[in-house]
């Protein structure tokens, strides 16, 4: 960051965070509508607007995204039914309106945010290799040394975004994002549940293997705990519960 960007002459200016969330798509493996999931963008969101931040929604496409069912805490299954804080976002039509219509990642001007913060649900494994724009976005904040975060299935986004000298940003940095252990535990409530035959997984690939394999030291904090680590201005979360402890260090990393 350049001492003649204006913003860092003025240490009273609000701090401002893109939170990007996934566009819908069809899942390959198992033919269902995926998208993002609520809490990954809602509880950040309640963090970084108490902390007195702004904060603006985006998606690789833009317009408007679809939530993962089971985590809208007035589904049928009931899995998210605890979830006050989204389902608060989710009745506040000012705040439900910002999913209703996205801004492009593509017009995502780097200069003017400080943080940029990559939200899951099961779309990033399905669309996020394509989503080439907010590859270089992501890698735009982490060499500006601005805060680069990402959450749960939307730690995706490590395994494209790439410096200018075309190496992996997470290559040797301490990171998380949805856990092997986690995806066992999806993967035989589905096959439990006969959703899934049981020579078929709900994700194409895993997010604990991959950032292994490019170099990363992955650390995770248990089954279904929350978690989150930084890495100088890297940083992660492990999967759904971990929105407000990845929303905590980014905070931590910028101050109020």
């Amino acid at each position: 960051m350049s001492l003649q960007d204006p913003n860092v002459l003025n240490p009273q200016r609000r701090k401002r965070v893109a939170i990007v969330i996934a566009n819908p798509a069809v899942s390959t493996t198992t033919g269902w509508t995926v998208g993002f999931w609520w809490s990954e963008l809602t509880h950040p969101y309640q963090a970084f607007a108490e902390a007195g931040y702004e904060v603006e929604v985006f998606s690789p496409a833009g317009g408007e995204c679809v939530a993962d069912g089971m985590s809208d805490p007035n589904d049928a299954s009931g899995y998210s039914k605890t979830d006050l804080i989204s389902q608060g976002f989710i009745h506040t039509p000012e705040l439900r309106a910002l999913v209703g219509n996205t801004k492009k990642v593509a017009d995502l001007d780097v200069t003017v945010f400080d943080a940029i913060v990559v939200a899951g649900g099961q779309a990033p494994m399905f669309t996020f290799e394509g989503a080439t724009d907010l590859h270089a976005k992501f890698a735009a904040f982490f060499e500006a040394g601005k805060v680069a975060a990402a959450l749960c299935h939307g730690s995706a986004i490590l395994v494209y975004a790439r410096n200018s000298k075309g190496e992996f940003i997470a290559k040797g940095r301490t990171v998380t994002g949805f856990a092997n252990v986690e995806e066992d535990y999806a993967d035989n409530a589905v096959w439990s549940y006969g959703l899934l035959p049981r020579d078929k997984h709900v994700m194409p690939w895993r997010i604990e293997d991959k950032l292994k394999a490019i170099g990363a030291n992955y650390v995770q904090g248990g089954l279904w705990r929350s978690f989150a680590v930084r890495d100088g201005n890297l940083v992660t979360g492990q999967q759904n519960f971990s929105g407000g402890e990845t929303a905590r260090l980014v905070i931590e990393a910028l101050g109020r």
